[in-house]
């Protein structure tokens, strides 16, 4: 910060008073003092400058972390192909892929990525919550799949879970898969979802999905394009956050003066679900 109360020096607070005579009384302590408040002022212009467009903010008890913050204005990608969205897939372009009993009242609309860890941390903490409310009938959640770490830390991870993700879909086990994912997540800087070894390792822990099938489509990329597609859509949207997290169109997660709860997201589905 410069400019402000702290860029002040002890000497400016003497009106008129020359330098030479403030220096003169100054003591070793206001001396210290004043060098002291220099440094920080350099050192906040030093993290300033070095700040990065993804910001993991950890939020207060009982709502795990907030939203991972990005620059979602970034350059747009050409897609590789024409978009294939998975079996199943609804929305414009196929672009929503739904988990629960279509006749729900009640609608959580998620936008993540594979390699975000807050949004790791989000379906780590609700996960039972979530598949709970939608096996009573209460809930169906829409899933959004974009590509935000590919973009801001290089890789292709993001991008491949997420067509891995689709792939699952097209055998009908998105659901169990994507819960596989998240639960085997690597650090945010390590890219070991870009290796189709680890996701066809990952997909032998979902009865059934490891099959010749899945295995192509991964190795194809069939749903790359749908993938990008998707991402495009989340940039056009504005949104700033993964994940971002939607109950009948109102955001409610990531606000520290609000955090979420388990409870309270199963109180907040039902009194949705009436208002619908």
């Amino acid at each position: 910060m410069t400019g402000g109360a702290l860029g002040r020096t002890p000497g400016s607070l003497y009106g008129d008073v020359s330098q030479k005579n403030s220096d003169g009384k100054r003591t070793a302590r206001e001396r210290l003092q004043e060098q002291r408040l220099k440094d920080e002022a350099k050192d906040r212009r030093r993290r300033g400058m070095i700040a990065g467009v993804v910001v993991l903010a950890v939020l207060g008890a009982g709502a795990g972390v907030a939203a991972l913050v990005a620059n979602s204005g970034g350059k747009k990608e050409t897609p590789a192909g024409p978009a294939v969205p998975p079996q199943g897939a609804l929305g414009k372009g196929g672009s929503t892929i739904p988990v629960g009993k279509p006749a729900a009242r009640a609608t959580l609309t998620v936008y993540e990525d594979f390699r975000c860890p807050a949004c790791a941390l989000f379906e780590n903490a609700y996960r039972e919550t979530i598949h709970d409310l939608e096996d009573e009938g209460k809930l169906r959640t829409d899933y959004h799949i974009v590509t935000l770490i590919d973009k801001n830390l290089g890789g292709k991870g993001s991008l491949t879970a997420a067509n891995a993700a689709a792939c699952a879909q097209d055998a009908g086990k998105f659901s169990a898969y994507h819960d596989v994912l998240y639960k085997n997540q690597p650090p945010e800087t390590n890219d070991a979802f870009a290796a189709t070894s680890r996701l066809y390792e990952l997909a032998g822990q979902v009865p059934g999905l490891n099959t010749p099938g899945f295995q192509k489509c991964v190795d194809d990329g069939t749903h790359d394009s749908w993938v990008q597609q998707s991402h495009e859509a989340f940039r056009k949207l504005k949104l700033k956050a993964t994940p971002t997290v939607l109950l009948n169109g109102k955001s409610i997660y990531g606000d520290p003066a609000h955090p979420l709860t388990s409870a309270k997201l199963r109180e907040m589905t039902v009194a949705a679900g009436k208002e619908h």
